[in-house]
């Protein structure tokens, strides 16, 4: 697989929920090019020529359609890198990112009755594939979505855009309705649908293992966990 470096400008920075950040970024030139569900290394030294040994970058789900001409990704800051972000990412600064990484969409599923599963900005990975015309190829599909409260439900831009109005979404807020109910997914999807689960690894591990242990085959479960 090729990867490009793409120099990038930041054109927007939110910061709607305290802890949680939103960047969007623009190419200096030409179309960013990537698939749903990928994900880039971003860097943020500002000596960095775009020639030399990549500098120390971080990786990060590309939440955005690859029909748009911008990239938005969402993070926590939960360490010294994102720490960083948080000082240095303002509009008009530079950075660079490198991408496409990662095959979550590609491989092999079905695509009727899939099951979509994530927990808090564990769902941006999944908004570029929903807000992307490819997502009309999903027959009755299924999204569950698990955030600490209301007030972490912070991408209901994208919800709404998804492009097939119909199909069905479940939110559970942790505060109010406990963990993401397995149990109720089970029920209503059954051991044979596909199960693609994206967000925090120890998340991801305990449902993983919920499945698996209620009959769901691991070549069923497909995982985002590339962290």
């Amino acid at each position: 697989m090729l990867f490009k470096k793409y120099k990038s400008r930041v054109i927007k920075v939110a910061n709607p929920i305290e802890g949680i950040h939103t960047a969007e970024f623009a190419p200096d030139r030409g179309k960013y090019k990537y698939k749903p569900g990928q994900f880039l290394h971003l860097a943020i030294d500002p000596n960095y020529d775009g020639v030399g040994q990549w500098p120390d970058s971080r990786c990060f789900s590309m939440q955005s359609s690859p029909e748009e001409s911008t990239i938005r990704v969402t993070y926590a800051v939960k360490g010294a890198f994102t720490t960083a972000m948080c000082d240095y990412l303002k509009p008009g600064k530079i950075v660079w990112l490198k991408m496409p990484y990662g095959d979550l969409f590609t491989r092999v599923h079905s695509k009727e009755n899939t099951v979509f599963i994530s927990g808090g900005t564990g769902i941006t990975p999944f908004l570029s594939l929903f807000t992307h015309e490819s997502f009309n190829d999903y027959i009755n599909p299924k999204i569950y979505l698990g955030f600490r409260s209301k007030a972490y439900d912070i991408y209901q831009n994208e919800i709404n855009r998804l492009c097939n109005s119909s199909k069905y979404v479940k939110t559970f807020y942790q505060d109010v309705d406990g963990l993401i109910d397995i149990q109720l997914i089970l029920s209503q999807n059954g051991k044979n649908s596909n199960y693609l689960v994206s967000g925090p690894p120890s998340m991801i591990k305990s449902i993983r293992y919920s499945l698996i242990e209620h009959g769901v085959n691991l070549e069923n479960i497909i995982t985002d966990d590339w962290e």
